[in-house]
């Protein structure tokens, strides 16, 4: 389990340059980079380490400085566009915050392969899969009515936001796969379940020859444990 910052598959972007002169000037341009890293900070959107390539440039000046915490909303994917994405909104690119420094990076392969589809501003877009952030060890991220990943994509025939990077939840996409199933269409009747499950909170648990019955156990109910106990006490009769 990672706290704060983890290894992610890496991959090439753009950077919007203002992120990297603090919004006051370069806006429209871009910088080439490689994210190979990503933070988790509560309250706040996912962010990413990357190493500058100065590939872009005719003097090669920023080739092999890094930017640590690089936030999600200042990367563009580097695929083939018409035009830059424009940028999107906080609560667009990523609609929920992070919700712990301790988290998980996990590519779930057999997802990964076709692309997904992605509600934003109540219109879907397909995008393609990278990876995912899962949290835990936090009041929010293991309460099983709030928990949410953070799944990252880019963007694809999004129109204006084409190549953005974005982090959604479950509730705000759906994997394709039309080998394996059929797409569904509408709305899922699905409600957030407010339950947790645990075996050991059940009341046979306070009895010990209930709570260890298993394959030592024998066909008269007796465990090893309660026959040997009772031995044990004829030895000690006998003794006296």
């Amino acid at each position: 389990m990672s706290y704060l910052i983890s290894n992610v598959p890496h991959f090439k972007c753009w950077v919007r340059r203002e992120f990297t002169c603090n919004h006051l000037n370069y806006h429209g341009e871009y910088l080439h980079a490689l994210a190979f890293a990503v933070n988790t900070i509560p309250d706040r959107s996912l962010s990413f380490q990357v190493v500058f390539t100065g590939c872009d440039e005719k003097n090669n000046v920023h080739g092999g400085a890094m930017w640590a915490r690089m936030p999600i909303q200042a990367l563009v994917a580097d695929i083939p566009v018409d035009e830059w994405a424009e940028p999107m909104e906080d609560h667009l690119c990523q609609p929920w915050d992070c919700e712990s420094r301790h988290h998980s990076i996990i590519v779930m392969d057999r997802v990964s392969s076709s692309p997904w589809l992605c509600k934003i501003a109540n219109e879907f877009y397909t995008a393609r899969y990278m990876f995912t952030v899962d949290y835990t060890d936090s009041d929010i991220a293991d309460d099983p009515a709030q928990h949410k990943q953070s799944h990252v994509l880019y963007l694809l025939d999004a129109g204006k936001w084409t190549g953005n990077i974005v982090a959604l939840p479950n509730n705000r996409v759906r994997a394709t796969s039309p080998a394996l199933w059929v797409t569904g269409e509408g709305a899922p009747d699905f409600t957030p379940s407010q339950w947790t499950h645990s075996a050991e909170s059940h009341e046979s648990y306070l009895d010990p020859y209930t709570t260890f019955n298993n394959l030592y156990e024998d066909n008269s109910g007796e465990s090893k444990g309660k026959k040997n106990n009772k031995k044990s006490s004829r030895k000690i009769k006998e003794s006296k």
